[in-house]
């Protein structure tokens, strides 16, 4: 009793409990024009959930956004990345709404951040605002709508959370007026030999048909040769009138009548939203195939979706037995699609991979056995299966390269956190060499650059991906490139200042402007153009402009420009 105690406690693996009762009709639909989703909560995205709606803006920017329900505004964030520009609004009954990827705000809330950005003299902000300073009621215009940050195309991000722990919840829960009668469909259903690594096989992929009575697998009887098997399905939703092909809200196993486990997409934090790659056939996903959910807990997956009717989506078989599965995979106003076959045990001789490399496991700290110059160690919660991790050392020819080149693990092996990678430069290097020495991760056309800290001639570094890694002496410091203008240049017709700034490693920061020995607000959306629109703070006349951007090594590169208005 004790161990099954603590393998409940440590996967974070839930029981069937009976979700809160949601209040519905409190919140409003942000915008006015009726309500089409782009995408819903927990829909699969690049590492991680999608922790709410994206409301459709029919193509266009700058549709008036409204808040949800009576409240005050408690937050606002800018970031080039990730929301862009985000306001937060606090409702009485506990709940926090967000909006996201918006662009201007109101206007006294509008004036108020850009004061606050000269203050801080940051174009990226966020602002805890003190309670009452901007409240609001239920339909007051606080934002237009936009495609700011990590956005792809116009649209509103919207998100519910609770107030106190910032878990999201799932906005299709509380009534919004988003009409829903189609059920999901259900795309393929795949297989696993649990007596291997998830990440170790490729799975048996199942070919499913929609009948009139539900969905039935090609063919009706499924045969398998291991005594221990899982499942994952491909299966979206959409909604009455969309053609998005958006995330389905449960999926539930039943293995001869009797629920095995569930996974439900009702609420989850931001500190786990990560644990999508748990959730999913990484390994397939990152081999360009579809989305497989899992309906089984991976032993890593901490504060899980999952909960446990009869165990933990693993079937055990013995004897030639036939067993009657089936999944059903619903949206959050029930629509329920239905897939049934049976499954067949016949035990015969199988052949498994050998794996190279360590055997690391889930739960535990794992150390490599690297070599003189590279090693690496991987936390407790940085595995989701028991997986092989190989190492292989290789001899780099660049001659910015300084150190052996460290391959660690397979990139198809998702990192949760916690992978510290050290390695030795060469001998032989300056002290301004090392300290212009960063570590660089590599993976095909994909690249990372994170500087380095130092210990006793190591450099160390953390990173949530495995690849090849190698010191860089980078001594070669970023690039401002003026837009549209030049030095001693007549602005005076002009609207904004452009720059761009390029880098050798494609990493910069500490971009820093100042217009007369003041500091001037550049914007900086999506990380691509540095961009000042003329204000209050360039009068008439000549001015200087000094721009300072540093690279993640620590090279500098200044600029000075001057002009009139």
């Amino acid at each position: 009793m004790r161990s099954l105690f603590f393998f409940l406690l440590i996967t974070g693996f839930n029981s069937f409990a009976q979700p809160p009762a949601y209040p519905k009709n409190y919140f409003r639909n942000p915008l006015n024009i009726a309500p089409s989703l782009a995408g819903n909560f927990g829909e699969l995205r690049p590492n991680h959930y999608h922790m709410g709606l994206d409301f459709k803006t029919n193509h266009a920017e700058n549709l008036p956004v409204h808040a949800a329900a009576d409240g005050y505004i408690a937050r606002v964030k800018i970031e080039p990345f990730g929301y862009g520009r985000a306001i937060y609004i606090n409702h009485p009954n506990g709940y926090t709404t967000v909006y996201a990827h918006l662009n201007a705000f109101y206007p006294a809330l509008e004036d108020y951040v850009k004061q606050e950005q000269y203050k801080k003299e940051s174009w990226g902000v966020s602002l805890d605002i003190p309670p009452g300073m901007f409240a609001v009621k239920k339909g007051d215009f606080i934002a237009n709508s936009g495609n700011s940050g990590g956005s792809q195309g116009p649209h509103l991000h919207f998100e519910i959370r609770n107030t106190v722990t910032e878990v999201n919840l799932n906005p299709m829960l509380f009534g919004f007026p988003i009409p829903d009668k189609v059920p999901p469909t259900i795309q393929r259903l795949a297989i696993y030999d649990r007596n291997q690594g998830i990440y170790e096989q490729t799975p048996k992929i199942i070919a499913v048909k929609k009948t009139a009575a539900g969905y039935v697998t090609i063919p009706a009887v499924i045969t398998v040769n291991s005594n221990r098997v899982s499942f994952a399905v491909t299966s979206y939703d959409t909604h009455s009138g969309s053609s998005n092909l958006n995330g389905i809200y449960q999926g539930i196993l039943y293995d001869s009548g009797k629920e095995v486990i569930r996974f439900t997409m009702d609420n989850i934090g931001y500190e786990t939203t990560r644990y999508m790659n748990a959730h999913i056939d990484y390994k397939t996903k990152a081999g360009s195939g579809p989305y497989l959910q899992h309906l089984s807990l991976p032993a890593g997956y901490t504060n899980s979706i999952y909960q446990s009717g009869t165990g933990n989506g693993i079937l055990e078989l013995a004897g030639q037995t036939t067993r009657d599965i089936k999944i059903e995979t619903k949206d959050a106003d029930g629509n329920t699609a239905s897939l049934q076959f049976k499954l067949q045990y016949k035990p015969w001789p199988v052949v498994r991979q050998n794996f190279p490399g360590e055997m690391f496991y889930p739960g535990m700290l794992n150390v490599g056995q690297g070599s003189e110059d590279g090693d690496f160690y991987m936390n407790e919660k940085a595995l989701y299966d028991s997986v092989h991790v190989n190492y292989i050392r290789t001899v780099s020819l660049h001659p910015d390269v300084v150190s052996a080149v460290h391959t660690i693990g397979n990139t198809g092996i998702p990192v949760q956190e916690g992978l510290v990678v050290r390695i030795k430069p060469r001998s032989g290097l300056t002290a301004d060499q090392l300290s212009r020495t960063v570590m660089q991760r590599f993976a095909g056309a994909k690249k990372q650059v994170i500087k380095p800290d130092w210990q006793q001639g190591w450099a160390m570094a953390k990173f949530r991906e495995f690849g090849s890694f190698q010191l860089v002496v980078d001594d070669t410091p970023p690039e401002i490139i003026p837009v549209g203008f030049k030095d001693s240049t007549d602005l005076s017709k002009a609207t904004r200042i452009m720059v761009t700034v390029k880098d050798n490693l494609d990493e910069f920061k500490n971009f820093r402007a100042e217009l007369d020995g003041k500091w001037l607000r550049f914007t900086n959306d999506k990380g691509r153009n540095f961009i000042y629109i003329f204000d209050e703070q360039c009068t008439p006349g000549q001015h200087q402009l000094t721009i300072s951007v540093a690279d993640e090594a620590g090279n500098m590169t200044t600029r000075v420009f001057t002009f009139s208005r």
